[in-house]
């Protein structure tokens, strides 16, 4: 089975329920008067993110995009787990360490390929860094790059009963 990230953004989209309305934020005079907040859900998955801290409807719905895009990173496995790093993983390490903004349009995608390793290695992210080509550190400061993946992972080693990282 495909990982959703696995397709373009015109199908994800397509993939997904995206609703219009009204919330608290900028605006002045023209808050509650408009739906400029956007709340997406992605049909298969029931996976959703939301945006409303912009005026325009169509910058809601691209920031949307983004932490929809992220949450499914988090929240679903490819199955089977693959055997080996992605290309696009392998294109971002060179000499144990990674390199890979959290705003690039390819972070989510690698986020799956870590986290994907992480459960393949049981949730030892000594294991996964080897499997990915990484140094643990590097691994660590990756996960550490956005707070709701590290708070993910935390809690992940938390219910297997391994210790917090550092």
């Amino acid at each position: 089975m495909l990982h959703p990230l696995q397709f373009d953004d015109e199908h994800l989209k397509r993939g997904c329920d995206i609703q219009r309305t009204r919330r608290g934020g900028p605006g002045g005079q023209h808050r509650n008067k408009v739906e400029t907040a956007i709340v997406i859900t992605h049909r298969a998955t029931g996976v959703s993110a939301q945006a409303a801290e912009q005026r325009s409807q169509h910058a809601n719905l691209n920031s949307a995009m983004e932490r929809l895009k992220v949450n499914l990173a988090i929240a679903i496995r490819t199955t089977p787990l693959p055997t080996s790093p992605s290309a696009l993983w392998k294109s971002r390490v060179r000499n144990r360490r990674i390199s890979v903004s959290v705003s690039h349009a390819d972070y989510p995608l690698i986020l799956t390929d870590a986290l994907d390793a992480l459960l393949r290695c049981d949730n030892d992210v000594v294991a996964a860094s080897e499997f990915l080509g990484l140094s643990t550190s590097q691994l660590i400061k990756f996960f550490k790059s956005k707070a709701l993946v590290f708070d993910h992972v935390q809690q992940i080693r938390k219910r297997a009963k391994l210790r917090p990282l550092k």
